[in-house]
């Protein structure tokens, strides 16, 4: 090798069956991945590698980034303005917030907060729903809170809601802009000028609350 050769990415190889290209994928828990269609040669998968280094470095170095914001937050977490404090306590089943504390079961914290964002989600989603719902004079069929790692919300064509409970890690002019976001699709399904026209009607700052989106969005984990 090389003195000034660069290192060698690390990857591990999976083969699917529905897979039809080869595909690769880099995230926090299983790191850089290369999925490979059934049929595939082996050496498909290096190939790939070297064919997207810079891109698997960059989103290396932003998982790293991400990685170090969530560890600088200490044993606390974001709710929309706020800082909540998290305090373990044996023998409790459920999480409960008192003032800026969240008090939450000792050794399942994770799971357990995610459950409670869930509820808060529902909570502080369906008014915003409703109030931009009684400005455009328009009406959702229902509302669902998920967890999708590569979607903040939809709306479909029959008026069905769905949000993401991570939006609730991010300051509220973003949720926001998220639930106006979708209201507008009530009106405009696809993402024309009209429908563009329309967002900056009801929320005239979305650009800048989009951008913040993008640029912080792959920190809005627990």
């Amino acid at each position: 090798m090389e003195a000034n050769a660069a290192p060698a990415i690390e990857y591990t190889v999976r083969r699917s069956e529905r897979a039809r290209r080869v595909r690769v994928t880099v995230d926090s828990i299983r790191g850089v991945e290369v999925v490979l269609p059934r049929r595939a040669a082996e050496r498909e998968a290096a190939a790939a590698v070297r064919e997207l280094r810079p891109w698997i470095e960059r989103r290396v170095h932003d998982l790293a980034r991400v990685k170090a914001a969530i560890a600088a937050r200490g044993d606390t977490v974001p709710y929309l303005e706020e800082t909540l404090r998290v305090i373990p306590e044996p023998g409790r089943t459920r999480v409960h917030r008192r003032g800026a504390e969240l008090l939450v079961p000792a050794g399942d914290d994770h799971a357990a907060l995610e459950r409670w964002y869930r509820r808060a989600a529902r909570t502080e989603i369906a008014p915003r729903l409703d109030r931009a719902c009684a400005v455009t004079q328009t009406r959702y069929r229902s509302l669902t809170i998920r967890g999708q790692r590569t979607r903040w919300a939809s709306c479909s064509r029959d008026g069905a809601m769905s949000f993401n409970w991570r939006l609730l890690l991010a300051p509220s002019p973003v949720l926001d802009y998220v639930v106006w976001h979708e209201v507008c699709h009530l009106q405009v399904m696809d993402h024309s000028p009209r429908f563009w026209a329309l967002l900056a009607r009801h929320c005239p700052d979305y650009r800048e609350r989009a951008r913040w989106l993008r640029r912080h969005g792959g920190t809005l984990f627990l």
